[in-house]
């Protein structure tokens, strides 16, 4: 197995997390060394049984990070590199892995190149890294598209991620990479992965063919969203057909990549705030934890934090807090919550093998699910039930044994406890 095949990650979002300033700091202005903070917080991702720091954007930019203009320059409202270097060095003796996340589909009207254009038009020699309409992106005006189809856009995009590789980091997400040519990925990453086989490589895409999208582009992952939708929509709804349409959709990604599964990141309201039945926090975790793919944990959501995201200026402060210095300071430390991710996580740590683990549908009822996961000879039962009664699950014939919440276990099957769960060995 690769490295990524072990990888949990706990994803942040620094400029939220260290309570920076909204806006870019004044030229000339002292960086101010807040990365700090998040060093503060790597015994705790460790504690949690996380060995991944999925760091959202830290690169220079004009506000929220997304805008970005300079990608060799860490943003000065966090520090410098050095502090970055220190950040990455104080994860790596910890043996946690270092995610960067990289905005190239476009930048911020502040970067250089754009600038130059502006000034020059067509003389500048930066005329073809955008489009001749100067496109902005999904409706943003502050966000101008790159020319993909330009060669130097993709020297400049290998470069920066060879730049930070180089560095020490152990890999990138491609920030809305659905929205950028998939023969553009192509040039990059094989370049990319010339030079760097190891590195981590996982796009943000929203939908369409996942597996597809892999082998087009020549990433390790993307994002399932596919599956984020289904597992809250359907604990909402009390239809857990829709979350065995997902699964058995998950499946067939399976035989190509393993997907980055999630229940939170810094673009959704959080999973608290989702669920209309908070009792059902804890059926959505024991799926997330339990199914194949590359989990990440939204940093709160081990905290059951709430925030919800709103479309308007702003509207994504709730979801993404300024964090205390020190974890020992957060409500929900050491809560019931917390230690439920600990325990869920470090079960998955003891079955590595769930990275690629394919899911097969034992008992499916609008309120009752029984499942198994399993890769070769492993194998795990998990059984859900969603309402106020007892239920009855059926499962394979094995001699069960509970390692992870309750219910009565038989040879075939289980009597789970009203809104209960319970996983199981043979």
């Amino acid at each position: 197995m690769r490295w990524p095949d072990h990888a949990i990650w706990w994803h942040a979002y620094p400029l939220g997390f260290v309570g920076a300033e909204r806006d870019a700091l004044p030229a000339g202005t002292s960086p101010e060394p807040r990365l700090a903070r998040l060093t503060g917080w790597l015994d705790h991702l460790v504690g949690l049984g996380c060995n991944g720091l999925a760091l959202g954007p830290v690169f220079a930019s004009e506000t929220h990070g997304y805008d970005t203009v300079d990608h060799y320059r860490v943003d000065p409202r966090l520090g410098d590199e050095d502090d970055l270097q220190r950040l990455i060095g104080e994860a790596s003796q910890r043996g946690v892995r270092v995610l960067l996340d990289g905005v190239f589909n476009h930048v911020g009207r502040s970067f250089d190149a754009f600038d130059d254009v502006a000034a020059r038009g067509e003389a500048s020699p930066y005329r073809k890294w955008f489009h001749r309409d100067l496109r902005t992106f999904e409706g943003h005006d502050q966000l101008v598209t790159l020319n993909h189809a330009e060669p130097e856009v993709a020297d400049y995009v290998t470069d920066v991620m060879a730049h930070w590789l180089e560095r020490g980091v152990d890999g990138w997400r491609l920030d809305a990479a659905y929205a950028v040519p998939p023969e553009f990925w192509r040039t990059v990453t094989d370049r990319v992965r010339a030079r760097f086989p190891e590195a981590w490589l996982v796009g943000e895409v929203i939908h369409g063919d996942y597996a597809r999208i892999v082998e087009q582009t020549g990433f390790d992952s993307v994002t399932q969203y596919e599956l984020w939708k289904a597992i809250w929509s359907s604990l909402n709804d009390s239809n857990l057909f829709e979350l065995a349409h997902a699964l058995d959709r998950h499946n067939e990604m399976l035989a190509t990549f393993a997907p980055q599964t999630f229940l939170g990141n810094h673009d959704v309201t959080r999973i608290a705030s989702r669920l209309t039945d908070e009792r059902h926090l804890v059926h959505a975790l024991v799926i997330l934890l339990t199914i194949g793919g590359v989990p990440s944990v939204y940093a709160g959501d081990e905290f059951a934090f709430e925030g919800i995201k709103e479309e308007r200026a702003g509207g994504d402060d709730a979801i993404r807090p300024a964090f205390p210095e020190h974890p020992d300071d957060i409500p929900g430390q050491g809560g019931p919550h917390h230690r439920l991710h600990q325990e869920l996580i470090g079960l998955r740590r003891r079955h590595p093998w769930l990275v690629r683990a394919e899911t097969t549908m034992a008992t499916l009822t609008n309120t009752t699910l029984s499942y198994t996961v399993g890769h070769g000879a492993e194998q795990l039962a998990i059984v859900l039930n969603l309402s106020d009664e007892p239920a009855k699950a059926e499962l394979p014939a094995a001699d069960w044994t509970c390692v992870a919440g309750e219910a009565t276990f038989t040879e075939n099957g289980a009597i789970v406890p009203p809104t209960g769960w319970a996983i199981a060995e043979p």
